[in-house]
This record gives structure tokens, C-alpha cells and sequence, in this order.
């Protein structure tokens, strides 16, 4: 079984209640990136759809997911939904993602690791674009596919 790597970074912005998010994904012999953001949404909210956009960009089948970041509410995802399931407290907001990111976690297996961002990495690089989508994302949504001569750049890649 091989694995696909994704790289998943999100800047959030309290004053506008903006945020933009940046997803690398490595495998299958290619690299692709995608860039997106909203506004007027918590930060719960933004990271738990950022996570959700990263997840249906792997393509399907049973290869397992590796899912990198900084931050450490994503880390913490498969434990909260873990306990949720097994009785413990559950999240009594934002249950629409909360009920669809346990649907793909448990279709496949999904490794999520915290790291830092050293520069000249995949998570770098997803952080600096995030940065960007969140001053986008003022305007309002949007999730765009990175243009691939930016995704050449990316160094550090396994």
C-alpha cells in the first residue's frame, strides 16, 4: 500500500473572521496544490472545511493518507471524533463537518502529524500561500487549484 502526502496549512484573521488555507498533495507520481478561503466564519469552522477540502482532493481508494501540519487543532481531529464515537463529549457546533469528516476518516486510513515549518518545506510553502488566500478571502469564498510552475518550486518533497 503506498501513501499519498498532504501538506495542510490555514491562516485565520479574527477581524474579519476570514481564512485561507493551502493544501499540498504528493503521490501518484505528482505534486498539486489548491488554495482557498472564506469569510465570516469561525475558526473552527474554516479549519475543520479546510481539512474537508484537503481530504476529497486525494484520489479515491484504499491508499493510506499521511496529513501534515502546524496546526494543532487539525492534529487533534481523529482523537476528538474517536472519543466522540466512543461516548465521550462531542462538539455541539458545526456537526454537518464533524458528521463528514468521520465518514472519511474511517473510510481510509489518515495519519494526521504535527510539525513545524522549517523553511524550504512543503508545509512552508502551504503556510505562505495560506497567508495569501487569507487576505483574499476579505473579498469573499473562493478555492482555486495553484498553477503548477508555482507547484514546481516546492522544495523538500519526499
Amino acid at each position: 500500500m503506498s501513501a499519498f502526502r498532504i501538506w495542510l496549512e490555514a491562516a485565520y484573521l479574527p477581524a474579519f473572521r476570514a481564512v485561507g488555507w493551502t493544501f499540498v498533495l504528493h503521490g501518484g507520481g505528482e505534486t498539486r496544490a489548491w488554495a482557498g478561503g472564506e469569510r465570516r466564519v469561525s475558526e473552527q469552522r474554516a479549519l475543520l472545511l479546510a481539512l474537508q477540502a484537503a481530504l476529497k482532493a486525494a484520489p479515491a481508494g484504499k491508499d493510506e493518507i499521511v496529513l501534515t501540519t502546524t496546526n494543532g487543532f487539525l492534529a487533534t481531529v481523529p482523537k476528538t471524533i474517536a472519543e466522540a464515537s466512543s461516548g465521550g463529549e462531542a462538539t455541539e457546533e458545526d456537526l454537518d463537518l464533524w458528521a463528514a469528516l468521520s465518514t472519511a476518516l474511517a473510510a481510509r486510513p489518515v495519519k494526521i502529524q504535527r510539525t513545524g515549518s522549517a523553511a524550504g518545506t512543503p508545509a512552508a510553502f502551504a503556510s505562505a500561500w495560506a497567508e495569501l488566500s487569507r487576505d483574499r478571502a476579505k473579498g469573499g469564498p473562493f478555492q482555486l487549484a495553484i498553477p503548477k510552475t508555482n507547484v514546481a518550486k516546492i522544495q523538500g518533497l519526499p
